[in-house]
């Protein structure tokens, strides 16, 4: 049920003074710092950035590991959107100059209890957080645009198969700014507001700070066409420098970029050193107007402070990334001069949000005194709590039992356990002839998002195989030819951003084999298929099922839309939950249907 107004109100005062009296943290926990008050003539301002949330409300139970004191590293839990909360108020504490903003990947692709319930409670758990703008990542468009509208602006509309306002009959929707500066309608217009401003005041003096939001150019490539349809999305350097000028009419004083794209590092999660920096982002840098002062990024899930001028020192931008569900916040301190209006300094660290130790297998994660923890914030708790109950049935429910844990670790032929089994669900679900008569099923690698690793007894539970495949689609049959499947294969290879070192290679069911050798020119890298044993014809005529993503193009496989006499089928979670229970306890399949011939 929902949350009331009062008990609301009772949880926050509660938050409130646990955080004033122990700082950040609870009972144990190490006070942060106040913020050094700026000099005459300046302004200093505080910038809280995150990125990669996906809806991990309750505690991901993964470790940080950080520099402990007498060297080496030591594991801090992390991560917890009650936790989160309660370190984004400690350091708003620290500055009443603040802003708080998500580098997108909000929702989608979420853990059970956020996604069985369409991303609401995120939504909801965020609100509290009380933050200023989220620049929309690819993964706010896996349900389509109207169904993000629908987060944005609340209300119960069905736009799934999954019913809204199962819980809160009254969903309010982000009482936060959605940002979407490269996300254009036909019209010229963007989907949400390109930009949004936020002013400050420090002894009598107001600055502002100006805030360009977006996604990743190739958004189109890597959700589903029928989510974007009719959205185009424009170069990121380009959007950005030419909204600087508008911005600084309206009269911001520094820029800060919030982009759901990123790169990656070779250092630690808080050294500043920019070692090993390489990317998407980094093209994107190299573009940028040297007027922008900090660039938050995402998308990779890595976690990095960057002085790019160390790389670059014509683009002196502060790059930050949070890495991913909520472990991480980064702390932003800009100085601003009232006088040339210009940001005179910038540094940037990022801060574990350390919750409660946890317990993974054989390994205990405990909380450290060497790093802040932070109290639950109780409104949050409580919301979570009463999603989480509603869900539990669900997702303690033993659909059956596997013979070992299903991972999605690579073999050398680029493919693996986990996915091959899911393809061969969802070949067992389609092969009937009134079910569309499928004789080759292929799964995307994207849509694998978790291992599968049942309990001692070997029971799996249907949270287990959401969380493995949280984006409700369903199957469809299609009709193409030997050199038609030949051709998908070979845009693993050769498609949007997929390149030969980072292809997506599409995981095939038991029933096909082929091989691949990149030395040869693209076009020409499949040098062999297999239905049963047997080599297939270009000309043939073959059944091939595949989830509805990438029936409509998903991945840029675009030639899955060539495909013929298409037949819809049942949703992908229900075809895996069949395919344990009927097969249990369940052996895995080998990851062998590949064969990578490149010398």
């Amino acid at each position: 049920m929902p949350i009331s107004p009062k008990r609301a109100a009772l949880a926050g005062a509660v938050t409130a003074a646990l955080l004033a009296a122990v700082g950040c943290g609870s009972p144990g926990g190490i006070s942060m710092p106040p913020s050094i008050p700026a000099a005459p003539g300046q302004v200093q301002v505080k910038l809280i950035g995150f990125n990669d949330l996906h809806g991990n409300l309750e505690p991901p139970r993964l470790a940080i590991s950080a520099p402990a004191t007498g060297g080496g590293t030591v594991p801090v839990p992390a991560g917890g959107a009650a936790y989160m909360a309660s370190a984004i108020a400690a350091l708003k504490a620290k500055n009443p100059n603040h802003a708080v903003v998500s580098a997108g990947d909000m929702i989608g692709a979420s853990p059970l209890v956020s996604a069985l319930f369409l991303d609401e409670p995120t939504i909801e758990a965020v609100n509290e957080m009380k933050i200023d703008f989220n620049a929309v990542g690819n993964h706010e468009f896996d349900k389509g645009q109207t169904e993000l509208l629908r987060m944005k602006n609340g209300g119960c509309a069905r736009n799934t198969p999954l019913a809204p306002c199962r819980v809160n009959r009254s969903f309010p929707g982000a009482n936060f700014g959605f940002l979407a500066a490269n996300t254009v309608k036909h019209d010229g217009s963007t989907l949400f507001p390109a930009t949004g401003i936020k002013s400050f005041t420090q002894g009598g003096a107001t600055v502002k700070v100006g805030f360009i939001g977006m996604t990743l150019k190739g958004t189109p490539t890597i959700v589903s066409p029928a989510g974007v349809a009719g959205l185009s999305f424009k170069d990121e350097a380009d959007t950005a420098n030419a909204l600087i000028p508008q911005l600084k009419s309206q009269g911001a004083d520094a820029i800060v970029v919030v982009i759901h794209e990123g790169g990656m590092t070779s250092v630690g999660y808080n050294d500043k050193r920019c070692t090993g920096l390489s990317g998407d982002i980094v093209p994107i840098l190299e573009r940028l107007d040297a007027q922008v002062d900090v660039v938050i990024s995402g998308h990779t899930h890595r976690a990095y402070i960057c002085d790019y001028g160390r790389v670059n020192a014509a683009k002196p931008f502060l790059l930050t990334s949070a890495g991913q569900y909520g472990t991480l916040l980064t702390d932003i301190d800009l100085t601003i001069d009232t006088r040339t209006r210009k940001v005179t300094a910038k540094s940037a660290s990022n801060v574990i949000v350390q919750g409660e130790a946890f317990t993974s297998g054989a390994n205990t994660v405990a909380t450290t005194d060497q790093y802040p923890s932070f109290a639950k914030n109780q409104t949050i708790a409580a919301l979570i709590s009463s999603y989480a109950g509603v869900a539990a049935p669900l997702v303690q429910r033993v659909v059956g039992r596997l013979a070992a844990t299903a991972t999605r670790t690579q073999v050398a032929s680029r493919e693996n356990v986990l996915g091959n089994l899911i393809a061969d669900a969802q070949l067992a679900a389609t092969a009937a002839p009134a079910k569309g008569g499928a004789q080759i099923a292929f799964m995307n690698p994207g849509g694998v998002r978790a291992d599968l690793a049942p309990a001692a007894n070997g029971d799996v539970s249907y949270g287990q195989i959401f969380t493995v495949q949280p984006f409700g689609n369903s199957l469809v049959v299609k009709t193409l030819t030997g050199a038609q499947i030949k051709a998908v294969l070979e845009q693993q290879f050769n498609s949007g951003t997929n390149s030969v070192a980072q292809p997506r290679v599409l995981l095939p069911s038991k029933s096909f084999s082929y091989s691949y050798d990149l030395s040869k020119p693209a076009g020409a890298r499949i040098t062999a298929m297999a239905l049963n044993g047997t080599a297939m014809s270009d000309a043939n005529r073959y059944r091939v099922a595949m989830n509805s993503f990438l029936a409509t193009g998903g991945d840029n496989f675009t030639v899955f839309t060539q495909g013929t006499e298409p037949l819809g089928g049942d949703q992908d979670i229900d075809a895996l939950e069949a395919y344990i229970a009927v097969n249990s306890p369940l052996a895995l399949p080998a990851a062998d249907r590949i064969t990578n011939l490149t010398p």
